[in-house]
C-alpha cells in the first residue's frame, strides 16, 4: 500500500482507540451533568441560567424559546 494509505490506516486506528479510551468518560459526565441540571431545575425557578436551558433544549428537542413550564413540570415528574 501507498504512504498515503498507511497514513490514513493509522489515523482510522488512533480515532478508533481514542474514542474506547474516552466513551466511558464522557458516559459518566453525561450522568453528572443530568444529575446536576435535574438539581438545578427543582430548586429553582425561572428564569432559568442559559446552561440549564441549553440542556432542557436538548433534552426536550426544541428551542428554548418555545419550553414551557409545563413540560418542565412533565420532565421533572
Amino acid at each position: 500500500m501507498g504512504v498515503r494509505r498507511d497514513r490514513l490506516d493509522n489515523r482510522l486506528a488512533k480515532a478508533t482507540a481514542t474514542r474506547r479510551q474516552n466513551s466511558p468518560i464522557k458516559t459518566r459526565e453525561r450522568a453528572r451533568r443530568e444529575e446536576k441540571m435535574l438539581k438545578l431545575l427543582k430548586g429553582g425557578k425561572p428564569p432559568y441560567t442559559p446552561a440549564v436551558m441549553s440542556w432542557l433544549s436538548r433534552k426536550l428537542d426544541k428551542p428554548a424559546s418555545k419550553i414551557t413550564p409545563k413540560e418542565i413540570k412533565a420532565l421533572l415528574a
